[in-house]
């Protein structure tokens, strides 16, 4: 498939606010993926998670999950990383149910370790995740994603290498984050195509084919992210970063997380489709 653009949560101008009413909206705008947002917590039963999986297969919508905020691998108590894998598995448990191919998640905060310590930690915590996923027949693939400031655990190369330890993990992308925890860079052709070369080179076709990127403005400061802003308020210069796509023939869904969510995902889309 190529890259498939949606809006991380149900669409702004839904007037059905139920995920169901979503997935409906989504396929109203013409666009063609949905991240529902567990990011509280997951607040949906089997039953509900059958019907909006149903609802986004006639409507040929992907879906995705966003796990909750609420995980920390590397915390310093035994019982918040317990909590944290339970999240990961009760995401993945309803993704499942979903029909959902992905879910996403910020993996851990640094606290007063090197990377290499909380690498090894992140990699032991998942492990046994995919452990009991795989026990269960569940093949989502679980998503560190890079995240916004140096206090978190999730620069490019951390990302890569987790994906390179855990089977069945995958990279999501947040190009705005990358671009603010670095200060500003990675916001050129030739940065937008360093970050795909390096991914690609590292996991092969089994990323390439099966990308997962948030896209959106960002504001930041010295440490990093601050807040997201639309594309057109941002510095975010998208149309060189959609050309980077195109560059590398990547596949699979594009998350706009702008705060006017549906009006991004179409500019994306649009500026996409003219390349």
């Amino acid at each position: 498939m190529p890259l498939l653009f949606g809006t991380a949560g149900v669409p702004l101008s839904s007037k059905d606010r139920s995920s169901e009413g979503g997935v409906r909206r989504i396929r109203e705008l013409n666009l063609d993926a949905l991240e529902l947002e567990f990011v509280q917590g997951v607040r949906m039963g089997e039953e509900k998670a059958r019907k909006v999986g149903m609802i986004a297969k006639e409507n040929n919508i992907a879906l995705s999950c966003h796990a909750p905020y609420y995980i920390n691998l590397n915390s310093r108590e035994p019982q918040k990383i317990s909590a944290s894998r339970d999240r990961i598995l009760q995401t993945a448990r309803i993704a499942k149910i979903l029909g959902v191919r992905s879910v996403v998640f910020h993996p851990a905060f640094n606290h007063d370790n090197s990377s290499e310590i909380v690498l090894v930690r992140v990699v032991r915590e998942l492990s046994l995740v995919r452990e009991i996923l795989d026990a269960e027949g569940n093949e989502v693939i679980l998503r560190p994603e890079t995240t916004g400031k140096g206090t978190q655990f999730g620069d490019l190369q951390e990302t890569i290498l987790i994906a390179q330890e855990v089977p069945g993990v995958l990279p999501c992308i947040d190009f705005g984050h990358l671009h603010a925890r670095t200060n500003g860079r990675y916001n050129s052709y030739d940065e937008f195509c360093e970050i795909l070369d390096v991914t690609a080179e590292s996991l092969g076709d089994r990323w390439v084919k099966n990308v997962h990127f948030h896209i959106s403005g960002i504001e930041y400061g010295l440490k990093g992210e601050k807040r997201h802003l639309p594309l057109r308020e941002s510095d975010c210069r998208y149309e060189e970063l959609i050309k980077a796509c195109h560059s590398f023939g990547v596949d699979g869904l594009a998350i706009c997380e702008s705060p006017n969510l549906e009006d991004d995902a179409l500019l994306l889309q649009k500026v996409y489709t003219a390349q």
